[in-house]
């Protein structure tokens, strides 16, 4: 879900906030995850294997969501269901991520990072 997390925020701020800063914001975030897979016990390999299936899972993410506003809920629902198991109906967590998104829209960026 960190990724659907990070996808939105991205998707909000990148019409709000300099390509230079959502970079860095970018970078960091993929470093704190790779750094997180290596605390885990991954060898270099199996890393570098991950880290480019989470690129490439993310870049997928944010291709599906370019339309979320326009999307009914039937298809935010099957988009989160690609990536995520919902083992239910599970209107409540597109519910979660349009309230989310409200929430960016309505906030700063500053609100969200350590300046």
């Amino acid at each position: 879900m960190f990724l659907f997390h990070f996808a939105f925020f991205l998707k909000v701020f990148k019409k709000k906030t300099d390509k230079k800063t959502l970079q860095i914001i970018f970078d960091s975030i993929f470093k704190h995850l790779e750094i997180s897979i290596r605390e885990i016990g991954y060898g270099d390999a199996s890393i570098n294997k991950k880290m480019k299936e989470y690129i490439n899972t993310f870049y997928d993410i944010i291709t599906k969501i370019q339309t979320w506003n326009t999307m009914s809920k039937n298809e935010k629902k099957d988009v989160l269901s690609n990536y995520i198991y919902l083992k239910n109906d599970h209107n409540d967590l597109v519910d979660y991520f349009d309230n989310y998104m409200i929430k960016l829209s309505n906030s700063t960026l500053n609100s969200f990072i350590n300046v």
